[in-house]
C-alpha cells in the first residue's frame, strides 16, 4: 500500500505541474487602443484649439512618452509589449485585442478591427 500511495502523489504532483504552465491562456478584449497620459477620455490639446482626434491624440501622446494601453469598460489595460507591430497602426481605433492577462499587463498576440 505504501507504493500504490506514492505513485498516487507522484501522478498528482505531475498533473499539477503539467496544468500549471497553461494557466495564462489567451483570451480576447474589445476596447479602444489609447495612451497612458490620456486613457479613456482625450481632453483638450492645447488651450484653445479644441480636442484632437482619438487616433492623432494617442500617436501624439505615444511620440511624447506615454504607453499604449487597451481601454476596456472605462477602465486602461496595461499593455506589455509595447513593440507589438499592430499597435501603431489601430491607435485611436475600436479593436478586438487577443492576449495573454500577466499581471496587470496583456501580452497581445493578435489585434483586429
Amino acid at each position: 500500500m505504501g507504493q500504490m500511495t506514492k505513485m498516487f502523489a507522484m501522478i498528482a504532483a505531475t498533473l499539477l505541474t503539467t496544468s500549471g504552465l497553461s494557466i495564462a491562456a489567451e483570451q480576447t478584449w474589445s476596447g479602444n487602443i489609447s495612451d497612458s497620459a490620456c486613457g479613456k477620455k482625450h481632453e483638450e490639446a492645447a488651450e484653445g484649439n479644441g480636442v484632437m482626434p482619438d487616433r492623432e491624440c494617442t500617436q501624439a501622446c505615444v511620440r511624447g512618452g506615454s504607453k499604449y494601453v487597451l481601454v476596456v469598460d472605462g477602465k486602461a489595460l496595461q499593455i506589455a509589449n509595447q513593440d507589438f507591430k499592430d499597435l501603431a497602426a489601430h491607435a485611436g481605433h475600436a479593436v478586438k485585442v487577443t492576449g495573454e492577462l500577466t499581471g496587470a499587463a496583456i501580452k497581445v498576440t493578435k489585434i483586429e478591427m
